[in-house]
């Protein structure tokens, strides 16, 4: 948990991907928030979000997750989470995000299923 938190971003295929890395808390969830606002403010709506590099999420910024997938299911949009650790998966499991946003192993896959969707 004592790796700076740290993230890239980059558009694919009129996705926005970001990477991870780093314990995502109050400071990673802003940063992942920041970044989603910076794009979706400008009409980016497919988002994939790497947390290969991310083991552990806690509340705070698991809450800047949930506001990301509420703004892009209001516009229309969708996320997919790739890479995750296995307790990451299982606290997204539980919190039943899945029912609103993606997974899929790789951001590979996950570009296809976003640039599969009208």
């Amino acid at each position: 948990m004592d790796q700076p938190f740290a993230l890239t971003s980059d558009l694919k295929d009129n996705c926005l991907v970001i990477a991870t890395s780093g314990y995502v808390n109050n400071v990673g969830g802003e940063a992942i928030a920041k970044e989603f606002t910076r794009h979706f403010e400008k009409g980016t709506k497919k988002i994939v979000i790497n947390l290969a590099k991310s083991k552990v999420v806690n509340s705070i910024g698991m809450s800047f997750l949930i506001e990301i997938i509420e703004q892009l299911e209001d516009a229309g949009g969708k996320l997919v989470f790739t890479d995750l650790d296995p307790a990451v998966e299982k606290m997204l499991a539980i919190m039943g995000l899945f029912k609103y946003a993606g997974k899929e192993p790789t951001v590979e896959d996950a570009l296809r299923v976003l640039t599969s969707r009208k």
